[in-house]
């Protein structure tokens, strides 16, 4: 059940089934509250317009917001006192795989409660009068021209007439060349059949006081940015200028980037597909290899920072016997290194497979420096690099090999989304449009524990969300390819090197205590 145990005492001790004694009481200072409409202008809530025509009878004129009951709500609403709690285990072991620690270093249970997403009973905004704009930002990423078809769908169904499309990410509101687009249902109807943008995207971002400029010229009263990091960055950005303003508008992110690397989010769209499309590639590199004589299969694969992407297409395939991510330090050569251990798998099977991540080994190679248009890191060309050391290495050990290299980074981008990302690009479009006309601002929309949530901005986008080498998911990786550790051994005292650092060779803990069931109740 989602509340928290005050909520559910209270509901309990005033006879159970009253929906009146629901409340949610957040902790003190919580970082999951969301800024709203309400405070900054007055504006009082009326009955929602989202599908009314639909079954039940409509809410009585002489509710209120705080007398609205399940049966007011007809089931096809979300309470706003409904929450998700963000982290799901109550008690774990120091020494468990996978437990995050407070900054003490101590593990301690703390719930934390996002609100959940969903349409709300009470709205913050007229439809007839309202005009929304929607902006791609960064690079493209499957299912992009989804999420666009959703606001645009959900936004009709509230009864918005006015929408505008702005082209080439933040630069259309300067670019007089490319002036917003009115969508419409018809118009966008088919999108979703095609891969990249509808909209057009692009890096960077204007002068801030021109987009605010040209969102209070158009009169925007909900403006939904699609896109990463950097452009939830710039999206909290034009939030707190229009908020100087006093403009009655509220600024809901959607979360994109295929490397799924926003923080605390179970996944980000597109990210499915793109691992189906790099398991693709991953194949194509291992059928390659294996058809050839002391084949190699190298496939760089995206992930600036994180190497999700990477990690879990290695495991999708099963036919990999390296896997590089930026998260884990590596050696190239000597016995532990890289070569090495790729000279002894062509020994033994005549075929290697290896697929690295494209912020892998930066410190290994010269990167260019310096950071692009969104603030992304100018990386080096690792994929490239590895290969030519690759072949200088087998050609100094006089070992003849064919090597295939692989990067089909803009394949993967470019493509349309799979059926799981085309349901999953559907949901959060329509649950930004919720949130929007809930009054809330400053927030995107993703999935925590499977739940659909809003969640402030600022706190997603405060780091980015990188593979933990002392995960779960990461010895599952390991182990499909088998591959060692690519660093010497550390020789200290009572300690032993591990993929994510030094870590104690002691026994993490005693056994547990078995017994039968009847010598355990005595």
């Amino acid at each position: 059940m989602v509340g928290c145990f005050n909520c559910l005492c209270r509901r309990g001790n005033s006879g159970g089934s009253n929906p009146q004694a629901f409340h949610f009481t957040p902790p003190f200072n919580d970082p999951f509250a969301l800024p709203h409409l309400s405070d900054q202008h007055n504006v009082p809530p009326i009955e929602s317009t989202y599908r009314t025509k639909s079954g039940g009878n409509p809410i009585e004129e002489t509710a209120s917001p705080t007398r609205v009951d399940a049966d007011d709500m007809r089931r096809i609403y979300v309470h706003d006192d409904d929450r998700v709690l963000v982290k799901i285990v109550h008690f774990g072991h120091p020494s468990s795989v996978g437990i995050e620690y407070d900054e003490s270093g101590d593990w301690q249970f703390q719930p934390l409660w996002a609100r959940r997403a969903g349409p709300r009973a009470w709205i913050y905004f007229n439809p007839e009068q309202v005009r929304a704009a929607i902006v791609t930002c960064g690079g493209l990423c499957p299912g992009l021209n989804d999420v666009i078809r959703q606001v645009v769908f959900t936004l009709e169904t509230y009864g918005v007439k006015h929408i505008l499309g702005i082209q080439y990410g933040f630069k259309g509101f300067v670019d007089k060349n490319y002036p917003p687009i009115k969508l419409n249902r018809k118009l966008v109807q088919t999108i979703n059949m095609e891969g990249g943008s509808f909209l057009g995207v692009s890096r960077g971002c204007p002068p801030l006081k021109d987009i605010v400029d040209r969102l209070e010229e158009w009169n925007v009263s909900m403006f939904f940015v699609i896109g990463g990091n950097g452009s939830h960055a710039g999206a909290t950005a034009i939030y707190e200028q229009c908020d100087k303003r006093r403009m009655k508008m509220v600024v809901v992110g959607i979360p994109k980037t295929i490397d799924n690397d926003i923080e605390l989010l179970d996944k980000t769209f597109g990210f499915d597909t793109a691992v189906e499309e790099a398991q693709r590639a991953i194949n194509a590199a291992y059928t390659e290899a294996s058809s050839a004589y002391n084949g190699v299969g190298i496939v760089k694969l995206m992930g600036r920072q994180s190497g999700y992407i990477t990690m879990y297409a290695t495991i999708a395939s099963g036919q990999v016997d390296i896997v590089l991510i930026p998260e884990v330090t590596f050696t190239m050569n000597g016995k532990y290194g890289v070569l090495e251990y790729m000279k002894k798998r062509i020994e033994q099977n005549g075929i290697c497979v290896v697929v690295v991540a494209e912020g892998a080994g930066q410190d290994l190679l010269e990167g260019v420096g310096g950071t692009d248009a969104s603030g992304n890191p100018i990386l080096g060309d690792f994929g490239k690099w590895f290969t030519g050391k690759v072949k200088d290495f087998f050609s100094k050990a006089k070992v003849p090999i064919d090597a295939k290299y692989i990067d089909p980074t803009y394949m993967i981008r470019a493509r349309a989304c799979n059926s799981g990302d085309h349901i999953f690009c559907s949901i959060l479009g329509q649950n930004a449009v919720h949130g929007a006309f809930a009054g809330y601002t400053n927030i995107t929309v993703g999935v925590i524990n499977t739940h659909y949530c809003f969640l402030p901005i600022p706190i997603v986008i405060r780091k980015a969300r990188m593979v933990d080498p002392n995960s779960v998911m990461y010895h599952r990786c390991v182990t499909s390819t088998g591959q060692p550790d690519f660093n010497p051994p550390i020789h200290a005292p009572g300690l032993v090197a591990t993929p994510g650092g030094l870590k104690s060779s002691l026994q993490p803990h005693p056994p547990p205590a078995r017994g039968s069931r009847r010598s355990r109740n005595k």
